[in-house]
């Protein structure tokens, strides 16, 4: 008997993903999987945002995040469509969460076993800074606990919904400290001012200062605390993979796809202009750049009541990053360094005042270290430098000075480079501003300072029907997990409201514009 064919399937919805960063790819796998067809749009030659690498003689350097935490987020990724993470990538667990110099010559690690750490800096600075940073760990692992579910897994949490919550648990009140900044709360927390510089670090992850950030961010400690993996080859393998996935289960990948506009018809988004004139329709929308650039009306007038906060709010420090081979001497390099300034708070003054610091910390990443393997001749390694965000897309004057700075504040900590690399293997805040259009070369979208500023963001859903939000400019954050959580968030809403919109419903797409 011959099988008949229906004479009508019901098309699948479809969505458009402008932008392949990770959260960009994150949502366009989970919209697959839930039965969207998916077109991802990026306008750039390759996928991975702010993850991405410069060439060298030694390989491919990475030139944005250089580890993985809060592993579990990227488990759940994969899992929820069949896959395994390991089976993708290879994670190197790191025992050495990072190594810490002083200009004083002394020198601290923090390990991945808790009671290791305390045993350091019971050696480090004495039996009761080991037990201030006990009560310190518990202190922040019981805030991560406490905000996971109602903020950082929550699509839309709000200040109404916190304040009971929080007053409901006084000992919870006490551990976030509300009247106190990070670096309030850290300078009672520990006597030793070197463990304060230390943690008040974690600040700068979200690109803050401490002496301006809520107490409450000393829970960013947590995310290292629970693990920190390296991945085998670089970051960049990461979103390799993912887009490896995306395209296996169905995703049509457009790389160097310039979206001009996001297109509105009786108030919906129904679709974008490509390259000065292509159009390419869809039901759904999912807008994962800085939200900045919809409220500036860059992607159309129409959409300037997306996300009008990111207009009046200040936004996060850039950095300038230094991405380069060489063969390094000097003392011992873990896969995450740190290299402290002698007057820490010179460097967030300067930042606070738009200034490039004159006496920066410096971050390196030494990325073919804490891999299980021999470390080669010539290494990989990238240098974070904080620096203030900018609106000129002007290249930095002060360039080849500021790098032979970096350079002497290497060597006043013993350690040189050679061959000694050049000024042009760095990206300032100016080509972060171009590469991310609307950002203000801001890393982390807008600053974390104010004791409510994590709730400011935009979320996933948005006043136009049909457009979404994900990525670190929206809910729940910056960095590469949260990022990947914005996906997640905005992947669900999509298909609730899919599953709850009958096919009659649906935006038609019309007036001669490509399917595609």
């Amino acid at each position: 008997m011959a099988v008949q064919t229906p004479s009508h399937i019901p098309r699948k919805p479809t969505a458009l993903v402008i932008g392949a960063g990770i959260a960009g790819l994150a949502t366009a796998i989970r919209l697959t999987a839930g039965g969207m067809a998916v077109t991802l749009l990026e306008r750039h030659a390759h996928t991975g945002g702010k993850i991405r690498t410069v060439p060298s003689d030694a390989g491919p350097v990475d030139a944005g995040p250089t580890v993985l935490t809060l592993r579990q987020v990227f488990d759940e990724l994969f899992a929820s469509v069949g896959e395994q993470l390991e089976d993708h990538v290879t994670l190197i667990p790191q025992q050495i969460l990072a190594r810490h110099f002083w200009p004083d010559g002394s020198q601290l690690d923090l390990h991945a076993d808790p009671e290791a750490s305390a045993t350091a800096i019971s050696e480090f600075a004495g039996p009761g800074s080991a037990e201030a940073f006990r009560q310190f760990n518990q202190r922040t692992a019981d805030l991560f606990s406490a905000f996971d579910a109602p903020v950082i897994q929550a699509p839309e949490p709000t200040l109404a919904q916190l304040v009971p919550y929080v007053l409901c648990r006084p000992q919870l009140i006490r551990a976030m400290a509300p009247l106190w900044t990070l670096g309030q709360m850290l300078a009672r927390q520990f006597s030793d001012p070197r463990l304060a510089q230390l943690f008040g670090r974690y600040a700068t992850y979200v690109g803050g200062a401490p002496h301006l950030s809520p107490a409450i961010l000393s829970l960013i400690w947590q995310a290292e605390a629970a693990g920190v993996w390296a991945v085998k080859g670089g970051m960049h393998r990461l979103t390799d993979a993912l887009t490896a996935l995306a395209i296996d289960r169905g995703v049509v990948l457009h790389r160097a796809q310039h979206v001009d506009r996001i297109i509105l018809r009786d108030g919906a988004a129904v679709g974008v202009d490509v390259d000065g004139g292509h159009q390419i329709a869809a039901d759904v929308i999912v807008y994962t750049g800085d939200p900045r650039a919809l409220a500036t009306g860059s992607m159309g007038d129409t959409l300037r009541i997306v996300a009008p906060q990111t207009l009046t709010s200040a936004r996060s420090f850039s950095a300038r990053v230094h991405s380069f081979a060489a063969t390094p001497d000097g003392p011992q390099l873990a896969h995450h360094n740190i290299f402290f300034a002698d007057t820490p708070q010179s460097e967030f003054d300067d930042l606070e005042k738009g200034c490039v610091p004159r006496d920066p910390t410096l971050y390196i990443c030494a990325q073919d270290r804490g891999q299980g393997l021999p470390v080669p001749p010539l290494e990989r390694f990238e240098i974070i430098a904080n620096a203030p965000a900018t609106e000129t897309l002007n290249p930095p004057v002060d360039l080849d000075i500021w790098h032979q700075q970096i350079m002497q504040r290497l060597a006043d900590f013993n350690v040189t480079m050679s061959p000694m690399p050049s000024a042009a293997t760095i990206t300032t805040p100016q080509r972060f501003a171009a590469m991310f259009p609307e950002t203000l070369g801001a890393l982390y979208g807008q600053s974390p300072h104010g004791m409510t500023a994590a709730l400011q963001r935009p979320r996933a859903r948005t006043k136009i029907s049909g457009l979404w939000l994900a990525g670190g400019g929206t809910h729940p954050g910056a960095g590469v997990p949260m990022a990947t959580l914005s996906a997640r968030h905005a992947a669900e809403a999509i298909l609730s409201a899919q599953t709850s919109t009958s096919p009659s419903g649906q935006t038609a797409m019309r007036g001669g514009m490509s399917t595609a």
